[in-house]
């Protein structure tokens, strides 16, 4: 595995981590951050690399911070 496909599988577990924490959908992370949930699907999945507005979007709407999110990556 890369460096670069794990980054994106740890980022895409934390993602997925917070948003069943908080007892969200990926629809409703979705509507929250403003973006498609193909989109976060493949987040999730580690099939996409995120901007880093994308990424903004996503922390705010889980209620974090972006360095929450990457710490681990």
């Amino acid at each position: 595995m890369s460096l670069g496909q794990q980054h994106r599988r740890l980022l895409g577990e934390a993602v997925r981590s917070r948003r069943r924490h908080l007892k969200l959908t990926q629809e409703k992370l979705a509507e929250k951050s403003g973006l498609s949930t193909v989109f976060i699907s493949r987040i999730e999945c580690a099939k996409e690399s995120p901007s880093l507005d994308s990424l903004v979007k996503i922390a705010r709407a889980l209620g974090v911070k972006v360095r929450d999110l990457v710490q681990d990556c």
